[in-house]
Order: structure tokens, then sequence, then C-alpha cells
């Protein structure tokens, strides 16, 4: 498999995201309780929390232990590099790239509060450093 086809393949889709974001915060879980606490959003049947997981760990998106009774699901890649990979795509897709121009239309569509100014201009003096 090269490698577009990778990065397709880890490609999740909105509900598999739902599910990564709830492994994220509560880590290694079991479908019910995954299920759980998407119920906590939105209304979802257990049959299709399952069936979505098993979907993602075939994908190779999360690893299935099954040595117990109740398998346990866990996120296969980190959070931080799944979020990379979607954002590089998102970036380039829609702003053909510029990290730039993605920032000036977050600043110009929603009204940033002076802590989140002082934490970007933070983050811009350490990347001239």
């Amino acid at each position: 498999m090269n490698e577009t086809q990778q990065n397709k393949q880890l490609e999740p889709t909105k509900s598999e995201l739902e599910i990564l974001q709830v492994l994220w915060e509560k880590g290694p879980s079991t479908v019910r309780a995954v299920n759980d606490e998407l119920l906590k959003q939105k209304e979802v049947n257990y049959t299709t929390t399952l069936k979505l997981m098993q979907i993602m760990a075939d994908k190779g998106i999360l690893n299935r232990d099954e040595s117990q009774m109740k398998h346990i699901y866990s996120v296969a890649e980190e959070e931080q590099k799944t979020k990379s990979h979607l954002l590089d795509k998102f970036v380039d897709s829609m702003y053909k790239g510029s990290a730039s121009k993605l920032v000036m239309q977050l600043l110009g569509n929603k009204k940033t509060s002076d802590q989140e100014l002082q934490e970007i201009k933070e983050i811009l003096r350490k990347l001239e450093e």
C-alpha cells in the first residue's frame, strides 16, 4: 500500500472522529463505554457504535484487545499525529497550503479574547527565536 492509500485509509469520517474524541479523552474503552459517552452528545445506537468501531479496527484506526470477554478498543495512532494530518489536509485543500490565510480567516471570523491573543503572540515570539 502506498503512502497516499495509507493516508486515505486513516482519514476518519465525522462519526469516527466522534469516537476518537471519546477514546482520546477517556483512554482505552469498551464499545459500551464509548457509546455511553456518545449518548451524552446525541442519540446513537449501540449496534451502530459497535459496527463503526469494528470498521475502524479493520482500517487500522483503532486497536482491539480481544484477550478479555469484553473487547477493549484503543487509538492506533497518537492524537497529535492524527490531528496534524487532518489539519495539513484541511489547510492544503481549503487554503492552498497557506497557514497564514487560515490564521487570518480564524481571527477574522471569531472574536478572539485578550488571553488568546496573548497566547498567539507568545507562540509567534517563540517561533522567531
